[in-house]
Formats: C-alpha cells, sequence, structure tokens
C-alpha cells in the first residue's frame, strides 16, 4: 500500500505516468474511463480551513466515481482525545483512503502508520506536496506544449522562492526540485532560511546541496524560469503578522524583482495572494502570472494522484 505524505514518496519513473493521467483527465474531464473510485469512499479530514484543497479534493473524488466525507475536527472523537493510532484504525475499516490536512506532519505518519488504507498529505505546516506537483505540471504545459515530454521540460529549470523560505510550500518545492532535476533558490531573512528538518531530510534523498538561499531577492531570481511565493502569515501564525509582515516586506514581488528573471519568466503562487504584502497587484495581473492555472491544476493532478493510490493491490 502507498501514501502521498511527502513529495519523494513517489519515484521519479512514477512522475510520468501521473503527469500523463493529469493531462488526460484534463482533456477529457467529464469523459474519461475508467473512474478509477468508483463506488469507493474517501475521508477528508481537516483541521485547517480549506478553498482550493478542499473543493479540488471533494470535486475530484466524485468525478473519479468516488465518494467523499468531510471531516473537520469538532466532526470526530480525535478532536476530543482520541488517539491517532485508534482513529486510524476505526477509519480503515469504514473508507478506502484519508485526505488529511492538519497542523503536525507527525499526526499524518501516524496515520498512516496505524490505518490500513492510503494517506495522501493535503497540507502540513511541514509540507504541501499536492501543490508543488500541481505546480510542476501547470510549468511543464507551458514549456512542453501539448504533445511533448513534460518531464524533461522542468530539467535544469530554476525556480526562485521569495518571503517565507521556511514555509511548507517552500520545503515541498525543495524536494520536488530536487525529484525532477530542477534547481531551487531561495531568498528571504536569515531568521526564515529552511529549516534543519527539511535539510536533514533532502540529505537522506541523497540531495548533498538541495537548495541555494540569498538574504539579496535580486541575488535570487537572476536566470530564474519561474518566480514564486505564497503568504507571510500561515494559519496559526496570526499572533506574529506584524512582524512578519515587518520583516518579509523586502522581498515582496514588485513589477521591478519580477523582471529581474528572465524575460519569459513566469509567477505563481498558491493563493490566496495579499496583494501588496508579497505581490503587488501588477505582477498578479501580468500576462505571465500563472496562478489560476496552478489552482485549476490542482484538481487534475490530485485525481491523478488519487487514482494511483486507489488501484488494488497486485496478488503475489
Amino acid at each position: 500500500m502507498k501514501h502521498f505524505i511527502k513529495d519523494t514518496d513517489f519515484a521519479l519513473n512514477e512522475i510520468p505516468e501521473i503527469f500523463a493521467l493529469a493531462r488526460n483527465m484534463k482533456e477529457q474531464r467529464g469523459r474519461h474511463v475508467p473512474l478509477a473510485l468508483e463506488g469507493r469512499t474517501w475521508a477528508l479530514i481537516f483541521s485547517k480551513s480549506s478553498t482550493r484543497t478542499r473543493v479540488s479534493f471533494e470535486v475530484g473524488i466524485r468525478e473519479l466515481g468516488g465518494y467523499p466525507i468531510f471531516l473537520n475536527q469538532n466532526d470526530i472523537q480525535l478532536g476530543r482525545g482520541e488517539s491517532i493510532a485508534d482513529t486510524a484504525r476505526v477509519l480503515s475499516r469504514y473508507v478506502h483512503g484519508l485526505i488529511v490536512r492538519t497542523f503536525e506532519h507527525s499526526d499524518l505518519e501516524e496515520l498512516a502508520r496505524s490505518g490500513s488504507v492510503p494517506v495522501v498529505n493535503a497540507l502540513t505546516d511541514f509540507l504541501h506536496p499536492c501543490q508543488t506537483y500541481a505546480d510542476a505540471f501547470t510549468l511543464a504545459e507551458r514549456w512542453a506544449g501539448r504533445n511533448g515530454d513534460y518531464l524533461a521540460s522542468l530539467k535544469g529549470r530554476k525556480i526562485a522562492f521569495l518571503g517565507d523560505c521556511a514555509c511548507n510550500v517552500a520545503n515541498s518545492w525543495i524536494l520536488t526540485a530536487n525529484l525532477f532535476g530542477m534547481k531551487i533558490c531561495l531568498s528571504g531573512p536569515k531568521s526564515y532560511t529552511p529549516g534543519e528538518e527539511i535539510q536533514a531530510l533532502s540529505s537522506r534523498e541523497g540531495h548533498d546541496v538541495p537548495f541555494e538561499f540569498f538574504e539579496d531577492p535580486m541575488e535570487a531570481v537572476k536566470g530564474a524560469d519561474a518566480v514564486y511565493t505564497d503568504v507571510w502569515v500561515s494559519m496559526g501564525k496570526e499572533d506574529e503578522m506584524h512582524e512578519r509582515i515587518a520583516e518579509l516586506m523586502p522581498y515582496a514581488v514588485t513589477l521591478d524583482l519580477f523582471n529581474a528573471a528572465k524575460k519569459d519568466a513566469l509567477f505563481m503562487h498558491c493563493l490566496p495572494a495579499y496583494v501588496n504584502k508579497e505581490v503587488t497587484q501588477e505582477v498578479l495581473d501580468s500576462p505571465r502570472s500563472i496562478i489560476f492555472d496552478q489552482a485549476e491544476n490542482r484538481l487534475h493532478v490530485q485525481k491523478a494522484i488519487l487514482s494511483m493510490l486507489g488501484r488494488p493491490a497486485k496478488q503475489s
């Protein structure tokens, strides 16, 4: 049984199939067969609120022939002290898979260890792999064209990530970029550098120099094929809002900063975006901004991932 908890849970040789499935599901939406989750029920356990993640997963499960059940932390006994292990064991008797959006990454790992159904990471404070897979697919659509080699189109490309470089999306981009043969440059204040946990994980994955870090954002975007930023105040960090905004303001993606990347560089943001904080309106409105393509492709890439995880285990 396979889980998708971190970006490297799929091997490189599995990525072309994920991308091919996503491309087909996008082109054949409403007509693609077979329905990979037909007759199956997947539970969505969300301890954090969501727009794109919840809607894309619920719609995706239904379009694959399955039945989504949404559970927030107040709907289940887990919010009242039942152990994660017992929750996993019980839900495994009822549903065919778990999609989990929560704070602690270790909770997700415990659900996977104790349960007997696939677990998908819909975001933790540490990683957001569904987002970066959809991001990479979105870039490949632009760079490979309709019939090109999506994975090959990513190899050697440079992504510049600006702002809070210790956040979950930055962590996932470190893993995804290294897996796909891309270069990742990050830029932010020293206190927002990638943490020891992601550096240790990258090292275990065999990446001796998994990223470059610059305090000067202009240095980071030089030669970049895509410029990426994320919100500065994630859920759970609201009490740090004023401090974070003050520290991160020099890393806002302005038009001048964006134009310091390659002439045809693309702008990315996983949304929601806060105008005149991490990015200006003119960058968001640029014809090279692909933020809504990213949002749409969450649906198609997640359907591809669920299709692969939902396959019956091979009989020996």
